[in-house]
């Protein structure tokens, strides 16, 4: 459900009359932001070190999309380990924003 939450908030700030090929760049760097903080989360990082840590891997998508690293943070830290192992958050992410 959170993640949910975070999925409308990020997509809602996406330009609603995107081009194909770019509404498939956006939701792959949204996909990657969602499985960096996936990783982080499974690595242990605090959630109050999530965007420091993720910056210190030099992620390759455009500044503007670090804005929802503490919007899924807050959603996927709420998680349980167990549960984030068994899916693959940037996987699905993909998959939901291009269905959007």
């Amino acid at each position: 459900m959170r993640i949910a939450i975070a999925a409308t908030v990020l997509l809602a700030a996406a330009v609603p009359a995107l081009a194909d090929s770019a509404k498939e760049t956006d939701c792959r760097y949204q996909a990657q932001v969602a499985a960096a903080v996936q990783k982080a989360r499974m690595d242990g990082v605090p959630e109050r070190e999530l965007a420091e840590s993720i910056a210190r891997t030099q992620p390759t998508w455009p500044e503007r999309y670090n804005n929802a690293i503490p919007v899924l943070g807050g959603a996927v830290y709420q998680l349980k380990k167990h549960d984030l192992r068994v899916v693959d958050l940037g996987e699905q992410w993909m998959a939901m924003c291009m269905s959007q």
